[in-house]
């Protein structure tokens, strides 16, 4: 079983859903960030279990070479959508997608098929391949 296969069941027996992982530095140091999501919201009391419950493995299956620190957190209102399941799972929310030859498209998610998101804008519905997206993040107007 991998690292992040073992994470996830680690969140899910918390009553949470793994978001995603990833290594980041910020400031100058490596932050092994661990995002999660859950039905009810995700408070700082849950991020403490499951950053509890990690760590131990985390000690015994070192993520990355070198100190590193270990974040549990929500990815909040406004998110990165990098894969296929990030995208189910923001249908009905607003998002601003930056395509491979720089267009932006702004607009709702309607749905995921054939690896494609859907998004009504204002003017139509567009279709945008996976693989042609460079970027993109929920938004909220507030």
């Amino acid at each position: 079983m991998s690292l992040e296969q073992e994470i996830k069941q680690i969140v899910e027996s918390c009553g949470a859903k793994l978001y995603d992982i990833e290594t980041v530095t910020e400031r100058g140091k490596t932050i092994y960030r661990v995002t999660i999501t859950a039905p009810d919201g995700v408070d700082l009391q849950k991020c403490a279990n499951i950053s509890n419950l990690i760590s131990p493995l985390l000690d015994v299956n070192p993520p990355i070479s070198g100190e590193y620190n270990l974040e549990v957190s929500s990815p909040g209102v406004e998110r990165k959508l990098k894969k296929p399941n990030h995208f189910e799972n923001s249908i009905g929310e607003r998002v601003r997608i930056t395509t491979t030859d720089g267009d932006v498209i702004e607009g709702e998610i309607k749905g995921v098929q054939d690896n494609k998101v859907v998004v009504q804008t204002p003017q139509q519905k567009k279709e945008i391949p996976l693989d042609q997206i460079a970027s993109a993040k929920t938004y909220f107007e507030w």
